[in-house]
This record gives structure tokens, sequence and C-alpha cells, in this order.
């Protein structure tokens, strides 16, 4: 028998970033364990796609197209979401970009901000307009929730020219300390999720890479490139009321590399 506490049937997920890569997996695996699931992405046609694969799980699925950097789309995409589903239980705020530059004294304000609207700002909108739904759901008697975030090792890593997405994931795991102290006493738990390195899009160009390949995968414990799937178990686990005493955490899924 299965462990009653990780059954996700009756529960809503909504997942940012949803339609591809780390989001999808994390949707893939919610839909699995019985969750309805949402997923948010800017790209209709990888929403599409990611929809029709997740109908056949036999949950209801929701696409939404949302620029997670547009506020005034997160305010209405949450509301739509929550009327359409009847409530939603669980949030990821995985919408991410990445931005670099040749060097920290070369980085233009316009990639500072283009990664601070999305990675920082975007999570930002999200998890607010989550608390509102939550808070007001646990003041009618019904308490309840997680808030999850995705990371990333750069918040607690040197990410030499990658500063501005660096600062974006060391604030996205500040402010769900602060979000997971003041919301407890409506049961909402908030933690964040932090990646190594992942074979995503964002890393196309490092997995494309020998030197790359000969001399970082090889620092990897695990001796291979995270997947996608490598993150359905703890958005299940913070999804389910198996973590309903676990909040103000940072779960580090890296195969090891961060402590090699």
């Amino acid at each position: 028998m299965a462990y009653e506490p990780f059954n996700l049937i009756g529960k809503v997920a909504l997942v940012t970033g949803g339609n591809r890569g780390i989001g999808l997996g994390m949707a893939r695996a919610l839909g699995q364990a019985g969750a309805d699931i949402v997923i948010w992405g800017s790209n209709a046609g990888h929403n599409q796609a990611a929809e029709a694969e997740l109908v056949t799980l036999g949950v209801r699925v929701l696409a939404q197209r949302i620029d997670v950097s547009d506020e005034a789309a997160v305010v209405a995409g949450m509301a739509e979401a929550a009327a359409a589903m009847g409530r939603i239980d669980a949030v990821i705020a995985n919408a991410g970009i990445g931005g670099g530059a040749r060097s920290f004294s070369e980085m233009s304000v316009e990639v500072w901000r283009r990664v601070m609207s999305v990675n920082l700002e975007g999570a930002f909108f999200t998890c607010r307009e989550a608390c509102k739904h939550m808070v007001a759901r646990a003041q009618a008697g019904d308490a309840g929730g997680s808030i999850m975030v995705t990371a990333s090792l750069a918040a607690i890593e040197g990410a030499a020219r990658n500063e501005a997405y660096a600062a974006t994931k060391g604030g996205v795991v500040s402010m769900m300390k602060a979000i997971a102290v003041e919301h407890a006493r409506y049961g909402v738990r908030a933690n964040a999720i932090l990646p190594g390195w992942i074979a995503t899009d964002m890393t196309a160009g490092a997995q494309g890479s020998p030197a790359f390949t000969e001399k970082v995968i090889p620092r990897v414990p695990a001796r291979r490139w995270g997947e996608p799937e490598d993150f359905g178990g703890i958005a299940v686990y913070l999804a389910s009321d198996a973590s309903k005493y676990h909040s103000g955490d940072s779960f580090v899924i890296d195969g090891g590399y961060s402590i090699f």
C-alpha cells in the first residue's frame, strides 16, 4: 500500500515555467500523484504540447500563457486559475531565465534588469498572489498550502559572470524564508529548491561544450547531468501532506556536486 500522505488527489498545483524543463518534470510527477495541474508559460506552442501530455495522466489541466514579469498578467492569471480549478494548493515559482556577460564589469543594466524582472520580480508576483489565495482560504476555515521556488546553486556558490542570475536566486531563497515565517499561522509552507547542473534548454550551451563535459560533469559524484525528472520527488513531497511540518528550508538537488 502506498504511503497515503503522498496522494495528491483533490489538490491543485500551479507550476510557472511548467511547459518544459524542470517545471514540466515537476508537473508530470504531480499529475502522476493525482494532482490537477495548472501550467504557466509564455510560449503558446510549448504550453499546448505540455497540456496534451499531462492530460493523458487522467487529471485536469489548465495551460495559461503568462509572462511572470508582467504583474497584471500574474494577478489575473492566478485569479483565473483559482476560479477555473476551484482552489490552488501548491504553487511552484519555477519560471526563470539566464543572463550573464563576458565579465561583471561588462554586464549591462539591460541584462541586469531583464533577469531581475523574470527571476526575482516574477517570483515575487507569483508568490504574493499565491499567498493571498491561501490566506483567504485559511480565513474561511480551509488552512494549508505549499509555496515553492526554483532557485539555483548560484544562490550559495560563486557564479562568475552571472552576478545578475546569482543575485536573483539568492534573493528568492531569502524571500521564501520570510514567507515561511509570516504564513505558518495559516498552515502555509514555503521552501526553495536549488538545482545543480541540469540538462535543460538553459544549459544547452554547456551541454554542447567538450571542455565543460570533460572538466565539470566529472566533478558531479553522480557522474551525469541532472534531468527534469529528478525534481519530481521533491515537488510531490513539498506539495503533499507529508511535508506539512517542513517549511523555510532549501533543498539542494545536484547529484552531490556542491559537497564534492
